[in-house]
């Protein structure tokens, strides 16, 4: 006899073996797991299948002959699938008895984070009468504080300072056009020409930088360009990087009384290539 049958002890699948390459191990065609071949039959019986042991356990008793007590090898059913079998109910158990608890936990936590991600848009202090003057005099110090104050009689806060071809911007809202906020011209000065500055000018100055007021009127945009006949403070630090702090008083002579005053940081951007001729 140079060859004989035996089983796989996973899937009971039937493999073919030569008797030279008894104790080898060969991979089951069906369930592809490694088997260690048993050693030959003492009976050429076809009646009589001996199971091969899979890699790692311990070996399958073998046929010997008449007499023998030959217990043929039960079809293996995978441990590590019962392992996991028990592990999902005994998780599935624990998540029912502490469902309420830890739905509790997921939803509060999920709040927090919802709170923590949507922070609520700076408001304007009211504005005040006190805080607006046409007297650089009377000025001490500049308000700790950012800049907010009142544009054509609607409360205003800077939300974002934008320093570009000279212009520096001080606006309500991120992004988008100005609908309120004060621009003021420099003339193309640089911000390394204004860097570490100080300016004061009052309401009779010959020379003043062109302010640009914008706000909304009625649901319209409106805007008033001032030449001079403003008083404003204006202190620049020095540059870091591509940012730029400041503090204004700003007082212009409008009916209204409009005012910006207290501190911002600036976002210097690259100038604006010219337009094609």
């Amino acid at each position: 006899m140079s060859e004989f049958k035996f089983a796989c002890p996973v899937c009971g699948q039937h493999m073919k073996c030569d008797v030279s390459q008894s104790g080898s191990v060969m991979e089951c065609p069906t369930c592809f797991q490694k088997i260690t071949a048993p050693q030959a039959p003492a009976t050429d019986d076809p009646k009589f299948i001996i199971t091969g042991t899979k890699v790692g356990e311990r070996p399958a008793p073998t046929f010997t002959g008449a007499g023998s007590d030959f217990i043929p090898a039960a079809k293996g059913f995978p441990g590590a699938l019962v392992v996991v079998i028990i592990l999902i109910f005994i998780g599935a158990a624990v998540a029912f008895v502490y469902r309420g608890t830890i739905f509790k936990s997921v939803s509060g936590q999920s709040s927090a984070k919802t709170k923590s991600s949507s922070k609520p848009a700076p408001v304007a202090p009211p504005a005040s009468d006190a805080n607006w003057t046409l007297s650089l005099d009377s000025l001490t110090n500049f308000p700790d504080a950012t800049a907010a104050g009142r544009i054509h009689g609607q409360d205003f806060i800077v939300e974002r300072a934008i320093l570009q071809n000279g212009t520096l911007t001080l606006r309500e809202g991120k992004s988008g056009p100005v609908t309120l906020g004060v621009q003021i011209n420099f003339g193309g000065a640089q911000p390394e020409a204004l860097a570490g500055q100080s300016l004061n000018i009052a309401t009779n100055a010959p020379m003043a930088a062109r302010i640009t007021m914008r706000w909304q009127d009625g649901g319209e945009d409106a805007k008033e360009t001032l030449e001079g006949g403003y008083a404003m403070r204006l202190d620049f630090s020095q540059l870091a990087g591509n940012r730029l702090s400041g503090k204004i008083y700003l007082c212009t002579p409008d009916d209204l009384k409009s005012y910006v005053a207290g501190t911002f940081n600036v976002e210097i951007r690259k100038p604006k290539p010219p337009k094609p001729k």
